[in-house]
């Protein structure tokens, strides 16, 4: 038995309540539950004797915070590639240089995190990176992940010449002769990532051991990961070895649905810490290269409406396989018309549901970036959730007015979501962004960059959350999409014991300072699992 007293713990129950103490079981394998919560003497009173009491000298704890949104495998391999997040081409360019002189002839260079629509120089192309890095093949993927610039190595090493077809869903960019110029959008991308040889499973292993322990002293206890076959793989040994101490909804993606079927695999299949989600399908690209699906044109470009990757009849086709089988949707849908097809397919799917008498499972849309006026209530109309990136807001405001115009006025609206009652919860797509939950509320809280950028109101000031319904999407939301709303998600007795302690309280600090909070100790399943 242990007992947490003197804090100041957010319970996250129905009324918000804070109390100074909580009792916990330990159970084998992570599975210890909080048991009792309220005044510090009385809980020592009740289990004194029998328990290991712990002054936590007045800091402030909540639950344990998830991640609706994340790609494990690719932050954890990122954390050893170059960081191409930078103010400026140039500079990008000379960290690939750097990275160049430090390792042999032939070896790749990977690198994630450019932005070029905030770049004055804009677009790179394979010449600059071939001026750095002769030698040795370059793969750079954008911030989006939606997008590629490599050099003339890589793009050799892959076969893409002049007569290279731009493949289903993708584009390779080209300058007027015909040649690629060295950035590949959507699914033209794998072209050269296939050529990149595979990290072995040891390799992703231990990556994946580094990036959960980063995960811990975030503050995040649970993730929900949505990596391919490898992630899972990697995953599942992990948790046989004892190693997985990271509570992980684990997506599949939409290739491998009728093998899912086939298996008889169905969304919560699993165990506390490893268990099946949703089936993955992207519906179209992203802002930052111009291919999310919109209604009408681009701004400034008036022959692209973006790339929607599935309609909503194809997409119902495959919904209805999943759900017969027990298995919820998850759709990438970031512009206006990708979020309209969703619905429309998700609205079918509701009345396919309750035709065919099978559950209504919990389907989600992801990023939700660009919405058509008409869309917003149907969210809460079809039960369908939310699942947002609010990073994101302030990331792309920039890029949402250059392209989307008037239309980005009603875009990344998470308050006028919430206040349809539609059920949301929050994420950082990471590597896309920083999975540091901190800076997500300092986002979702403030709408502003960190440097204050665009003004003390922030972006779109009518969509500021509060701090509470901000905490809620990092908690309550991820476990209601996990079918864990029972057991995760607050500290009320029955709950599991994931909890984090912080130094100070985001219900307390100035909203400007959220993004500055660091955990002090990290508790998953009754066990610290980190600690300052």
């Amino acid at each position: 038995m242990l007992i947490l007293s003197n804090a100041n713990f957010h319970l996250q129950d129905a009324n918000n309540s804070v109390v100074e103490a909580i009792a916990i079981q330990p159970l084998p394998e992570g599975a210890g539950r909080v048991i009792a919560v309220g005044e510090s003497h009385k809980l020592i009173q009740e289990f004194g004797s029998q328990a290991e009491v712990q002054d936590m000298s007045g800091q402030t704890i909540l639950p344990g915070l998830i991640d609706s949104h994340l790609h494990l495998k690719s932050y954890a391999l990122s954390l050893d590639h170059v960081n191409a997040d930078t103010n400026t081409r140039a500079e990008c360019i000379q960290r690939v240089a750097k990275r160049a002189s430090q390792i042999e002839p032939g070896q790749w260079i990977i690198g994630t995190g450019w932005k070029q629509q905030e770049w004055p120089e804009g677009f790179g192309d394979a010449a600059l990176l071939d001026e750095v890095s002769p030698h040795n093949p370059v793969y750079l993927r954008a911030a989006s992940l939606h997008a590629a610039w490599v050099n003339s190595k890589a793009l050799k090493l892959a076969g893409i010449s002049a007569d290279t077809p731009d493949p289903r869903n993708g584009r390779i960019q080209r300058h007027e002769n015909g040649e690629a110029s060295g950035i590949l959008f959507e699914t033209a991308m794998s072209l050269v990532a296939k050529a990149i040889p595979e990290a072995s499973q040891e390799m992703i292993l231990e990556a994946m051991n580094k990036a959960q322990e980063k995960l811990w002293r975030m503050g995040l206890t649970g993730i929900h990961d949505f990596d391919r076959r490898p992630s899972f793989e990697a995953l599942q040994t992990l948790h046989q070895r004892g190693e997985l101490q990271l509570r992980v909804l684990k997506s599949l993606p939409v290739e491998l649905l009728d093998h899912a079927v086939e298996l008889g695999l169905h969304s919560g299949f699993g165990d506390d810490f490893l268990r099946i989600g949703s089936i993955k399908v992207f519906a179209d690209g992203a802002l930052g290269p111009r291919t999310a699906a919109m209604l009408e044109p681009y701004e400034n470009e008036p022959n692209n409406q973006g790339m929607l990757f599935i309609d909503a009849e194809e997409l119902l086709e495959k919904a209805q396989k999943a759900a017969s089988a027990g298995l919820s949707m998850a759709v990438h849908a970031i512009g206006d018309r990708a979020n309209h097809e969703v619905l429309n397919a998700y609205e079918q799917l509701r009345k396919f549901e309750l035709r065919e008498a099978l559950p209504a499972l919990r389907h989600r849309i992801e990023h939700v970036q660009a919405l058509h006026p008409d869309d917003f209530a149907r969210f809460s109309q079809l039960d369908v959730t939310a699942s947002v990136q609010p990073k994101f807001a302030t990331t792309d405001m920039l890029a949402a007015e250059k392209s989307w115009g008037e239309r980005s006025h009603s875009s990344y609206a998470w308050k006028k979501l919430l206040d349809l009652n539609t059920q949301m919860t929050f994420g950082s797509d990471a590597p896309v962004e920083s999975p540091n939950p901190f800076g997500g509320l300092h986002a979702a809280v403030t709408r502003q960059r960190i440097d204050g950028s665009p003004g003390p109101d922030g972006w779109l000031p009518d969509q500021r959350l509060s701090v509470q319904q901000a905490v809620e999407a990092f908690t309550l939301g991820p476990a209601y999409l996990a079918g864990m709303e029972s057991r995760q998600g607050r500290l009320e007795p029955s709950y599991l014991a994931d909890l984090i302690v912080l130094n100070e309280s985001p219900f307390e600090v100035e909203a400007v300072d959220l993004h500055q909070l660091k955990p002090q100790a990290t508790m998953v399943g009754g066990n610290w699992v980190w600690q300052d």
